[in-house]
């Protein structure tokens, strides 16, 4: 028993001492990379480490490929938001069809999105990307100190051809990935009708492989009991029989 416990205690160390090393090597890194996107870009002074870090982790910190995102994703925000941020006076036909809602948190402490996929409209693409940045900047901003991703709830129930939006879907994944990488902590994908499977078919190729492992199908007669694994019964959505009501995005 004794051996048993100082093999333990051994793994423990080796683990403590290997993750040190690899945060130290993820310090040095995000470091090298800063100075590299400033050199480019001044512009980049003004963002964190934080999210220096995420386009690294997205690129398996690969220094070079994640300061080629990093600065493509800083040109693009300069040109698609100019003034900072997105009014809701910029994305009308998207708001009114309250698709998209946030409310508690996880067990470990990550915003909790819920989106109603049966009430997408395909509408003008370039206010779907409005939309977009303006659910995701929302979600930024509401997200506890220290935490960094959310989770997402995905319900298709009563999704059909009329919410196939093939284009759309790939413009906000397009987005999600290349400006908010780790971001996403999981996403469940809820009530799925067969249907969705063409949709999805179609889309699944775009979905890079660290995204791919964030995604949960939820079959109807475990939903609650799935759900509940990481959202406790007072953080989860009264839709899922749980105890907080949803508030719109616009709202949230």
């Amino acid at each position: 028993m004794e051996l048993l416990e100082n093999g333990v205690e051994a793994n423990e160390l080796q683990d403590s001492i290997l993750k040190m090393e690899s945060n130290e090597i993820e310090q040095s890194k995000v470091g090298i990379m800063r100075a590299l996107v400033e050199a480019e870009d001044p512009s980049a002074k003004e963002v964190d480490n934080f999210m220096i870090r995420r386009f690294l982790r997205a690129r398996d910190l690969d220094i070079e490929k994640a300061s080629n995102l990093f600065l493509k994703y800083l040109r693009w925000r300069q040109t698609f938001v100019p003034n900072g941020s997105i009014g809701a006076s910029e994305i009308p036909n998207e708001l009114v069809h309250n698709k998209v809602f946030m409310q508690g948190l996880d067990k470990n402490g990550r915003p909790i999105v819920v989106i109603f996929g049966g009430r997408h409209k395909q509408n003008n693409i370039e206010e779907l990307k409005r939309f977009v940045v303006y659910t995701l900047d929302k979600i930024c901003s509401r997200m506890p100190g220290g935490q960094e991703k959310f989770m997402c709830i995905a319900d298709l129930k009563g999704w059909g051809y009329s919410n196939s939006d093939i284009r759309g879907y790939l413009a906000a994944l397009s987005i999600l990935q290349d400006c908010y990488p780790e971001r996403l902590g999981k996403l469940f994908i809820v009530h799925v009708p067969y249907l969705f499977m063409t949709a999805w078919k179609a889309v699944y190729p775009f979905i890079d492989s660290k995204t791919k492992k964030k995604i949960i199908f939820v079959e109807n007669k475990s939903l609650r009991s799935t759900l509940l694994n990481d959202i406790d019964e007072s953080q989860l959505p009264d839709a899922y029989a749980g105890q907080l009501p949803l508030v719109p995005i616009q709202d949230a």
